[in-house]
């Protein structure tokens, strides 16, 4: 490795064929020095070196004397990994670590289910959801209890959105309602498995009793909701499912209301009296923080910081 090379921890988790979640861990660990670059990470290249060839030197029984990375648990003093897609964590963020000047916030831009396995297996302290539920017409609770089986949780508002179709300017397609989607003229652009819209979508058709293979590209995927409101304003697609914020931030797109959703923020009961998560209750609940969130535009903050739920 040269001298004057550096690493992400995306490229460290591909060096050493592990997850970038344990690579933050083994940071945080002081197994290997980082540093920060405005918000980057980087890892210097003679120092993942040593710890590859320090790693080499020990045998098997001190590989093996205390539990693997993975399974350690997220939560530590000084640091707290969200995961989530919103703007809205951005600005979280940088209000946290403004409170609290020590605090390491890392971003994992995962879906909802995947955010709540993560906060289930320990590799995420901090998980957003907005997942809706067609049995109880509600969101986020049912998935809670479903995805943490035997854990307790508190789910907290971070806002509510409005989520719908993105259709071309003036929607020359006509696109207004979810049969329209099984049209022969309509091309749909898919989010990925386990995302918030594509679970609206899922339940939506369950609920209508609709068949997904009549629905023409009901395979194909993007990763983020300003992904598939481009994919719809190129041309691409005739129709995409996200919330009306990214659809102000894309040109050329139409927004059609389906729902109101519940975006909301979770974590561990059991970590709620913790100084950094108490600091994240009090930014989400600040003057500042929602003043600079209404001032984006596309958010209800109505109950913005408030419980709902002690699951």
């Amino acid at each position: 490795m040269s001298d004057t090379t550096s690493y992400t921890p995306d490229e460290v988790a591909k060096i050493l064929k592990i997850s970038r979640f344990t690579v933050y861990e083994m940071i945080k660990r002081g197994d290997f020095p980082a540093y920060r670059i405005g918000r980057k990470v980087r890892v210097e290249a003679p120092d993942l070196e040593l710890y590859i060839q320090n790693s080499k030197k020990n045998s098997p029984l001190q590989q093996h004397s205390a539990p693997a990375a993975a399974e350690r648990p997220a939560a530590e003093p000084d640091s707290l990994i969200i995961c989530g897609q919103d703007i809205i964590l951005d600005i979280l963020t940088r209000h946290l670590e403004r409170l609290m000047p020590g605090i390491r916030c890392f971003r994992n831009h995962s879906g909802s289910i995947d955010g709540l396995l993560a906060l289930y297996r320990g590799t995420a302290n901090v998980v957003t959801t907005h997942l809706w539920d067609s049995d109880t017409d509600t969101y986020n609770t049912p998935y809670i209890r479903r995805f943490l089986p035997g854990h307790r949780t508190l789910a907290y508002n971070l806002a509510y959105r409005n989520t719908g179709f993105y259709v071309a300017k003036g929607n020359p397609k006509n696109i207004n309602t979810w049969h329209d989607l099984t049209r022969s003229d309509v091309t749909l652009i898919n989010r990925e498995r386990g995302s918030g819209a594509r679970v609206l979508l899922d339940e939506m058709l369950h609920v209508l009793t609709i068949d997904y293979q009549q629905i023409k590209g009901y395979a194909r995927e993007e990763t983020s909701h300003l992904a598939v409101a481009s994919c719809v304003a190129r041309g691409e697609a005739d129709v995409g499912i996200g919330i009306e914020k990214a659809a102000l931030q894309v040109d050329g797109i139409d927004f059609v209301l389906q729902k109101k959703e519940r975006y909301d923020i979770v974590f561990r009961k059991e970590d709620a009296d913790k100084p950094h998560f108490q600091a994240l209750l009090t930014v989400i609940r600040s003057d500042s923080f929602r003043n600079e969130v209404a001032g984006m535009g596309g958010y209800d903050l109505s109950q913005t910081g408030q419980l709902m739920g002690n699951i």
